[in-house]
């Protein structure tokens, strides 16, 4: 009979995602994933088996939790202008949390030592791809309900939208106060005709 677990794996795996959020892929070493999950290396090996399978893990449970939760914030509204709107609020209000990372691990997942690794690319690049799919449907069912003009263009929108939020995790808390960030997010949402 295998020995029984002793420590909480969802805890632990919330514990290495903040810590690979906070610090990025290459900048955490085992060591400070050992300390952070309060396990030992011979169970590190049992149950992640490498770092990699570790962030692998890490990016899919900061997909289940994080971005499924700014999605259904988005979604929660039957206007879709003001869903956008309270996506961004969203995000706005966890960055002001001192206890989250300056940058969206998915948006810091976009760096050369982690898209080199083919099992991070695919997912990544699938996971990104899938968000815009997302934000481009709800865009064209608005355009389909006549709450957007029937000329606007759902994927390009979407796709402004997907890029802008890479370069807004790069400059949040960093170089912009929150005013101004959410001055220009209304700026960029008005120019697409949200």
């Amino acid at each position: 009979m295998g020995r029984k677990l002793e420590f909480d794996y969802d805890r632990a795996l919330d514990k290495a995602t903040r810590l690979f959020w906070a610090r990025g892929y290459s900048n955490t070493s085992l060591r400070d994933l050992l300390k952070t999950m309060g396990i030992r290396e011979s169970s590190f090996y049992n149950i992640a088996k490498s770092k990699k399978t570790l962030y692998l893990e890490c990016l899919k449970h900061y997909n289940d939790s994080v971005t499924r939760r700014r999605l259904e914030v988005f979604e929660s509204e039957k206007s879709v202008r003001k869903g956008i709107r309270k996506f961004f609020r969203t995000v706005l209000d966890e960055l002001d949390d001192p206890k989250t990372p300056r940058v969206c691990l998915m948006a810091g997942s976009l760096s050369t030592d982690v898209l080199e690794e083919p099992e991070f690319n695919g997912y990544v690049l699938g996971e990104m791809r899938l968000f815009e799919k997302v934000l481009a449907g709800r865009l064209a069912a608005a355009r389909k309900s006549g709450e957007l003009p029937g000329d606007f263009k759902p994927e390009v929108a979407a796709q402004v939208i997907v890029t802008y939020l890479q370069g807004f995790f790069r400059v949040v808390r960093v170089l912009k106060d929150r005013r101004e960030m959410e001055r220009q997010i209304e700026t960029l949402l008005a120019g697409l005709g949200l």
